[in-house]
């Protein structure tokens, strides 16, 4: 019999062996991963809203979910949570792209003052444009702000500066930019906070080079503060709940937009030591769920799904392998053959702050 390379090739080689003979709960597409998180590594997350699901994970699994910014403890945690304390790391919100990753850094060490960096909606509510909807309602005052922003600064300074891991979540390549100077904003001004005005504000689709450049100089920056941190990258499942595109159908955008994400995480983990990718994207979207790890709007995911994801994560990602199989044999594995549509319902979705939702309501 002839030889050849895919003889002697391992089963997650092939896709019958590894997708079609296997159950759905069962599929295992991560690879070869090394094992770096112990109970004792701060693991810092940032990123789309869907990472707010592995922060949310981590904490529950007595992992050290390495938060900077927890709001005054004199508070209720209810009132944190409300006020997006510990959504993430620090309160930043959500982190879309990479250029928005790399101008945190930036401004944090005061490398880059945006021009445009209040937002004046009424006498006594001022927004900050790079979080605008951190603060339900609003700061009372610009001051009020500013000193909330050197706080939250001096919190993404102490993260970037102590982690040892951080999972960043790409979220989209879309994104909307100051005019001016290149500042880079979370959501188009106008839809949370601000006024739209063409001539300041302009829409940029970001290409694999862009995100390949801005991660690549982020990577520098933080060794800069952080010799020995490493970067865990994942990329969004969550389709686009709009497209500035008008060329474009939001199903074409979302496919541009997630393929860019997914080739430049590629790049990157390969061309960096510290940095690896985990492919929570492919757990999500793959054939191999039917669709099930989606809710009915096909947007929004399931329980089941991110259970599907942490449960590999906790396996490949940490030194506790017995976690994910407990994890993996309890995760209502059955539920997963569901088809779209099935009696699992929009009250089994975890809720999540995503400010993207907003550019579908009117």
């Amino acid at each position: 019999m002839p030889d050849h390379p895919y003889l002697a090739a391992p089963d997650h080689n092939f896709w019958r062996r590894s997708v079609t003979d296997c159950p759905p709960h069962l599929v295992d597409p991560v690879g070869e991963f090394r094992a770096c998180i112990s109970h004792n590594t701060k693991v810092a997350t940032a990123g789309s809203c869907f990472a707010q699901h592995i922060a949310r994970r981590l904490r529950g699994s007595g992992y050290n979910y390495y938060v900077t910014e927890p709001g005054h403890p004199i508070l209720p945690e209810e009132i944190r949570a409300r006020n997006n304390y510990g959504m993430f790391s620090a309160r930043y919100g959500n982190i879309y792209t990479a250029r928005q990753l790399l101008q945190l850094f930036q401004r944090a060490y005061g490398e880059f003052i945006p021009i445009e960096d209040v937002w004046r909606e009424e006498d006594d509510v001022v927004l900050d444009p790079f979080r605008p909807t951190v603060q339900p309602g609003g700061f009372v005052s610009e001051l009020e702000m500013r000193l909330d922003r050197a706080q939250h600064f001096h919190a993404v300074r102490s993260m970037f500066e102590a982690m040892d891991v951080l999972v960043f979540t790409l979220g989209l390549t879309e994104c909307w930019v100051s005019s001016a100077d290149g500042a880079v904003f979370p959501i188009c001004p106008g839809v949370s906070g601000g006024n739209f005005h063409p001539a300041r504000h302009a829409f940029y689709n970001q290409t694999v080079e862009d995100v390949v450049s801005d991660m690549t100089e982020f990577l520098r920056l933080l060794a800069r503060v952080n010799p020995s941190a490493r970067v865990i990258i994942t990329v969004s499942p969550v389709p686009l709940a709009a497209t500035a595109r008008p060329d474009q159908h939001v199903l074409t955008a979302t496919t541009y937009s997630k393929s860019v994400l997914r080739v430049a995480a590629d790049i990157l983990a390969t061309r960096f030591a510290h940095v690896t990718y985990f492919p929570s994207y492919e757990v999500i979207t793959g054939a191999f769920s039917r669709g099930a790890y989606y809710a009915e709007d096909l947007r929004n995911v399931r329980e089941t799904g991110v259970s599907h994801v942490m449960s590999l994560f906790m396996k490949h990602a940490t030194l506790a392998p017995e976690f994910a199989s407990t994890q993996t044999s309890q995760s209502d594995s059955s539920s997963v053959r569901l088809a779209p549509g099935s009696a699992m319902s929009m009250a089994e979705l975890i809720e999540v702050e995503c400010d993207e939702a907003a550019l579908d309501r009117r």
